[in-house]
């Protein structure tokens, strides 16, 4: 595989598993919003995870249109 390839294959694979880890906590905070003791207030603290999925769904959309 071409360094270009690696390196774009690689920042895809960052942003995807950020996505994922902000879509796990998302998850969390909508199974169980009571038990989360560190966020009195849970609306702001999944807007912040919504927030990071669009960051990193924003990356993926730039390396697909113009690296790919």
């Amino acid at each position: 595989m071409k360094m270009r390839a690696a390196l774009i294959k690689a920042l895809c694979a960052h942003a995807t598993g950020h996505i994922e880890k902000h879509k796990a906590n998302l998850e969390i905070y909508l199974k169980y919003p009571a038990g989360i003791g560190e966020h009195p207030d849970v609306l702001e603290a999944m807007e912040k995870e919504i927030s990071e999925i669009a960051k990193w769904e924003d990356q993926l959309e730039v390396l697909n249109k113009h690296f790919s």
